[in-house]
């Protein structure tokens, strides 16, 4: 038992990075309310919590290889627990998002590279397959396990009560660190500045493209921002457009100083060349796509419980618990299968399980969610995402040298994260673009008299916000319509918000299937660490 301390040390810290986002997703309403802010504004800080993991998740990978893994390690967890206490006692949004989306971030950076290189340096041969499946199965328990934690604490107690257990678990992960082999020597390099800036500016602009998505419109304006009085759409494009082009070209400025500085002899923030690796280039995709479809399905679902049918944050976690038992069962199973199957093998299973619980939860949209399909949609869910978090890890760990794993840690980090960015922000956006989409033309449909079109015209012109939908009535009445209107119109809200779910549902489908495409390059036997360098890093 004694050799499995470290890895249970590092679990913990493992646990505790992946249960916020799912944590918070079951919380939203209760959030919303007790800060005075909107589910839009959540989205936001859902999403930069990942994003600013994503945009920095190469420097924290670097900065392990110069202070040490470990002391990496400890540091962030320091820093983590400082944002959680920060976020602990927010008052407002602005103090949650300092605390819970950049602080917490910023600790994460250090903290997640350095768990895939410890892993690496403490165990070998069948010992580091069962440690790096370990770490899988805590990951996905901790999304399985969130939506209960979450919902019972905000229930019963408070929603910050989460964050100070966070603190504790982080002190507990620091004093006990010492036991932690750090086997690497640290590097003597000269970390990169540009090469910083060009990809977390490069991250940040594609992801917030995606985000405001819903109000700029993707590529013809819908509500412009306006500056100074002046409406913003450059050559009459929308800035989502703008954005995402931006983005993408300063992640090939990115790519191109990477190779100059390889070329140079200099010290890359990230070996490129890493990406010419089948393997490893097939798991971060598949990665990706596993975490977008998560973050987009942790988002999605809660949202239409808690603003649709008025479930608490303990009722949410209760209806997400098919998906969570079967996360953790399947994390187990994928383990037990890799002792007999390849990698490619269950990788693929769970990609087609997963495409088809998408297509379940697709036709289980009903107005209540209550069905037996919804249910065996959700648990095919946790299946399929159990099978891909038992074996991802272990592919891209053993796709490379073991001097390289704290690089590749990192990139599991910004795949995660950014995959956790996009599922949040683009499907959070066509759930609520959808949703002023359907809103609207079914207003436009209705046999609503002519002026009580124009009020409700004149008061969603920036778009349609997500509310309760129990609330609509009372505020159509304070906008001056009168019962049969106002019961009217909160029909048709809650008929849009389902209508909304079912376009988020199409784009899992969509994400889903094209990760299927990208599992070709898995391993079709069982992986084994290399020895030497498969490609020149300087």
């Amino acid at each position: 038992m004694k050799r499995w301390n470290v890895v249970i040390v590092l679990g913990l810290a493992q646990f505790v990075m992946v249960l916020d986002g799912t944590v918070m997703n079951v919380s939203i309403s209760t959030v919303v309310a007790d800060l005075g802010t909107s589910v839009a504004a959540m989205q936001a800080a859902i999403t930069f919590y990942t994003l600013t993991m994503a945009a920095f998740m190469l420097l924290g990978a670097k900065l392990g290889d110069v202070w040490g893994r470990r002391r990496a390690f400890v540091i962030g967890s320091c820093v983590y627990a400082i944002g959680s206490l920060i976020t602990a006692v927010s008052p407002n949004v602005q103090t949650l998002f300092l605390g819970w989306s950049i602080v917490e971030g910023l600790g994460a950076v250090l903290v997640i590279p350095a768990i895939a290189a410890l892993v690496a340096d403490n165990y070998r041969g069948s010992d580091r397959v069962t440690a790096f499946a370990a770490i899988g199965a805590v990951s996905g328990a901790a999304v399985a396990a969130g939506p209960l934690i979450g919902g019972f604490v905000t229930t019963y107690f408070d929603w910050r009560y989460v964050f100070v257990a966070e603190v504790v678990i982080m002190i507990i992960v620091v004093l006990f660190a010492r036991i932690i082999t750090d086997a690497t020597e640290r590097q003597t390099m000269r970390i990169d500045l540009l090469s910083i800036l060009l990809s977390s500016a490069g991250l940040v602009l594609v992801v917030f493209g995606m985000l405001q998505s819903k109000s700029w419109g993707w590529v013809l304006p819908l509500h412009l921002p306006v500056i100074a009085g002046v409406p913003i759409a450059p050559l009459g494009i929308s800035l989502t457009t703008w954005f995402l082009g931006a983005g993408c070209a300063l992640i090939a400025l990115f790519v191109g100083r990477q190779r100059r500085l390889v070329a140079r002899g200099g010290s890359p923030l990230l070996h490129v060349e890493l990406f010419s690796l089948t393997p490893l280039r097939s798991g971060l995709a598949v990665l990706g796509a596993q975490y977008a479809v998560t973050a987009g399905l942790f988002f999605m679902v809660p949202v239409y419980l808690q603003m649709t049918l008025g479930l608490d944050a303990l009722e949410t976690g209760v209806k997400i618990f098919p998906l969570s038992i079967s996360l953790i069962l399947f994390s187990i199973v994928g383990t037990r299968l890799s002792t007999r199957w390849s990698p490619r093998r269950i990788v693929r299973i769970g990609q087609l399980v997963l495409l088809g619980s998408a297509f379940l939860l697709l036709g289980a949209a009903t107005e209540d969610l209550r069905s037996a399909m919804f249910a065996l949609g959700m648990f095919l869910a946790g299946s399929a995402l159990g099978l891909l978090a038992s074996q991802l890890g272990n592919v891209n760990m053993s796709s490379v040298t073991e001097q390289q794993t704290s690089e590749v840690g990192g990139l599991q980090g910004v795949f995660q994260n950014l995959g956790s960015s996009l599922g949040t922000a683009l499907i959070g956006s066509v759930l609520i673009g959808a949703l002023s989409t359907s809103f609207t033309s079914s207003v436009a449909a209705s046999s609503l008299p002519e002026e009580t079109r124009t009020v409700v015209y004149a008061a969603t012109e920036a778009g349609v916000t997500i509310v309760p939908a129990a609330e609509v009535d009372d505020l159509a009445k304070n906008a001056g319509l009168d019962d049969a209107d106002a019961a009217a119109l909160s029909e048709i809200y809650r008929e849009s918000q389902l209508a909304s779910l079912r376009v988020a549902f199409v784009g899992l489908i969509a994400i889903s299937a094209l990760s299927l495409l990208f599992s070709r390059g898995i391993p079709a036997d069982r992986p084994v660490q290399r020895r030497r360098d498969p490609v020149a890093t300087g």
